[in-house]
Formats: C-alpha cells, sequence, structure tokens
C-alpha cells in the first residue's frame, strides 16, 4: 500500500509520537483516532505477520492481479494514518529498537497480558524509570490488578463477564453480544481520552504515567442507566429486546412493509403519535397517559400499537411522525447507510489512494469529530506489515546508531 502523504499532520496532535505495540481493535481503534488528530503513530508488527487482523477475512482488499491482498477490511477498519515497522521485540536487537524508539515518543499503547512485556524490558515501570515523562497506556482483559488480571482479553468475553450480554436479545432467546466488537472500541475510546488527560497533567507538570485501561472495567461502565438500575433498586432487568426499560413505546414495530423505530420520550410526542395513528383514544386512557403508566401496561400498548402500526406503510409513517415531531425513522440496511445524502454531506464515508489495490484505493469509515480549527486528515492509508521500517528505523533513530 501507498502513502498518501499530501496532508501534513496539522490536527490538534501534531509533533506529538505514539509508539503502538497494539494489535487487534481496543489498541489500534485509540491510536487511529490519534493519528487522525494529527499524532505520528509508529505501529510495531511481528515480521512476517503482523497485527492478527490482517487475516481476519474475507473480505480482503483485492490487488491490481486480481487476487485478495494480506489487508482484510477487519484491518482497515482501525489502522489508518499510521507508519508500519517490523519488529520482533522478543530478540534482544528488537527490543533494544523498541527502546530506542521509545525515547523519541512521547505515548507508548501496548495491550499484551499483564506482566507480559516485563520480559523485554519495555514494562512501564522500566520504560518510565527511563523516561519519566513518558505517557505509558496499557490496555488488557482484567486490568493490571484483581483476581481476573491474568485473564486475556476479547471482545466476547468483556461483553458477557461485563453484563452487557445479559441484557441483549430476544426475551425468550438466548443472551446476545452486540453485532459489533464494541467492548473493545469503547475500550479503545477510554483509552485515547485518558492518553489526552495524562498529557495535559504532563504538559503542566513534565511528569508521564502508567495507564491501566480494562476491556472489563468498560464495559462495566456503558452499563449506564441499566446499571445504575440496578444499584438503585436491586432488580435485575430482564431482557427487553429492542424496547426500553424506563421508556414506552420506544422500539421497533412491524409496519405493513417492513420495520420502522418509534421513540416518543415524552407524553407530548407519545400523544402526536397517537394522532397519527388515529388513535388519540390511547393518548387519554388513564392505562397509558403517562409513561409511568404505560410501563406498569407495557404488554397492553405495546400490543395495541403493534396492530395499528402495521395498517400503515412504513415510509408513510416515518414521514408522518417527521411531520409531527415525533422521534422515529427507519432501520438502515449498510447499502443504505453508506448511500445516504447524510453520511456524504458529514464525510462519514471516505476514500484513500492505495497503490496496490484493484480500485487504486480502499473506501474507509470516516472521523466523526469536525474541529473548527484543527481538522482531521487522513495522511496514510493502513499501511502493509512493516511497510515503513526503513523511513522509520533511518528518520528517528539516526543518531542513535540502533539501526546499523
Amino acid at each position: 500500500m501507498q502513502n498518501d502523504t499530501s496532508s501534513p499532520p496539522t490536527g490538534p496532535l501534531a509533533g506529538l509520537r505514539v509508539l503502538d505495540l497494539s494489535r487487534i481493535l481496543a489498541g489500534p481503534t485509540c491510536t487511529q483516532l490519534l493519528g487522525d488528530y494529527g499524532a505520528d503513530i509508529i505501529k510495531v508488527e511481528k515480521p512476517g505477520l503482523g497485527d492478527d487482523t490482517r487475516a481476519w477475512g474475507p473480505p480482503y482488499v483485492t490487488g491490481k492481479d486480481g487476487q485478495p491482498t494480506s489487508e482484510s477490511a477487519y484491518y482497515l477498519s482501525a489502522n489508518r494514518n499510521k507508519r508500519s515497522v517490523a519488529i520482533d521485540i522478543a530478540t534482544t536487537e528488537g527490543a533494544a529498537k523498541i527502546k530506542a524508539l521509545a525515547r523519541h515518543c512521547d505515548i507508548v499503547i501496548e495491550n499484551f497480558k499483564t506482566g507480559g512485556l516485563k520480559k523485554y524490558g519495555l514494562d512501564a515501570q522500566t520504560l518510565l524509570q527511563d523516561h519519566p515523562s513518558l505517557i505509558y497506556c496499557s490496555i488488557t482483559g482484567f486490568g493490571q490488578t484483581g483476581p481476573n488480571a491474568h485473564k486475556p482479553g476479547y471482545d466476547l468475553l468483556a461483553q458477557a463477564f461485563g453484563g452487557i450480554m445479559s441484557l441483549t436479545g430476544d426475551p425468550d432467546g438466548e443472551p446476545m453480544k452486540v453485532g459489533v466488537g464494541i467492548a473493545d472500541v469503547v475500550c479503545g475510546l477510554y483509552a485515547s481520552t485518558a492518553i489526552l488527560a495524562a498529557l495535559r497533567h504532563r504538559d503542566q507538570t513534565g511528569v508521564g504515567q502508567h495507564i491501566d485501561v480494562a476491556l472489563a472495567d468498560t464495559t462495566v461502565s456503558w452499563l449506564v442507566n441499566a446499571g445504575t438500575n440496578y444499584l438503585t433498586s436491586g432488580q435485575e432487568q430482564p431482557r427487553l429486546g429492542n424496547q426500553h426499560p424506563n421508556i414506552v413505546p420506544y422500539q421497533v414495530f412491524k409496519a405493513a412493509d417492513g420495520h420502522l423505530i418509534v421513540a416518543a420520550g415524552n407524553d407530548a410526542q407519545y400523544a402526536r403519535f397517537c394522532e397519527i395513528l388515529d388513535r388519540a383514544d390511547l393518548a387519554t386512557d388513564p392505562k397509558f397517559a403517562t409513561n409511568i403508566a404505560r410501563i406498569e401496561h407495557r404488554d397492553d400498548i405495546v400490543s395495541i400499537l403493534s396492530d395499528e402500526i402495521a395498517k400503515h406503510k412504513k415510509h408513510d409513517l416515518v414521514a408522518a411522525m417527521e411531520s409531527s415531531n415525533v422521534p422515529g425513522g427507519s432501520i438502515n440496511t449498510l447499502s443504505e447507510v453508506f448511500a445516504s445524502d447524510q453520511v456524504a454531506a458529514r464525510g462519514m464515508k471516505i476514500e484513500m489512494p492505495v497503490e496496490d489495490a484493484a480500485k487504486g484505493r480502499v473506501d474507509l469509515i470516516g472521523n466523526p469529530v469536525k474541529f473548527s480549527e484543527t481538522p482531521v486528515t487522513y495522511r496514510h492509508a493502513p499501511p502493509t506489515c512493516g511497510q515503513h521500517t526503513d523511513e522509520v528505523l533511518r528518520m528517528i533513530l539516526k543518531d542513535d546508531g540502533t539501526n546499523a
């Protein structure tokens, strides 16, 4: 793959350098975000293999010869704006190069098992002793402490341990994970905000620190209202499918020609929705007039609304709801998402040039943050394994004698 270097790093993190020892999704999500904001991301990969997700396909990028390359779509999702160097940290020479690179970096991020880097002298304690201003972020399954600290971290395990699967799925079905690796992604987002906070502290004091972020902890954190409902009431929340534990109606309904969302967040919106259905009586019936009453009589009102909604075509209902300021909408497929005018207007689908790809480019999901003064830039397409090894070692370690 070929770099797109037409746009220099001008974002809010321009001038910062990150040594990225992470792989899979949580760490790469964090470092891709930092890279989008202008940081220089040096992604360290095992020679000949690289990030595990390179092989997590299909689909793969198609090369000019019409054959699949070694870059899967999964890998592409979290690895733009990075330069890849192939270094075997398990060797004495490789570990020495990582230590040398760390001297020129502001941030190190890794997601090895707890204690896994100590034998190479690349653990937080060692590197911070040598470089007190370094920000060192460790991402693990269960954190650096606690009885589960030794366990590996996988998104599915985090979703199971953290309780979100017990809340997700059909009431009569099995516990269900979210359809993407959301535990990994949210953990990566927490890691990025923690790094930014630590940088603020370093800028004020000159002192770095070790950040300990765990998939299990961050999954528990985004139980949000469901978790707090339990802490307040002591009652387990049953699986409600697409229904909301605290708002009715707030779910999926089946219209005459497909499904739609109704999200009436207050009594006024509910009353207007009843008028759309020509059932204004449902808004004055004491059993259903207030949200508290509708929660108490959830099964009754959902059954009635389901029968009424089934009489209408979904686009007619959505249009009427939009006209009456009742929240709701169609349920888009991915093709509908990426074909929408809204996605185009917000730059949520981007193209990056890739010399070796059959199309000469790859399509990626854009960054959602819009800065007024320091816009996000897309400088490097997701790299091939070791694509920038010579470039990085020559440029960064030229005065160290490490890359001789």
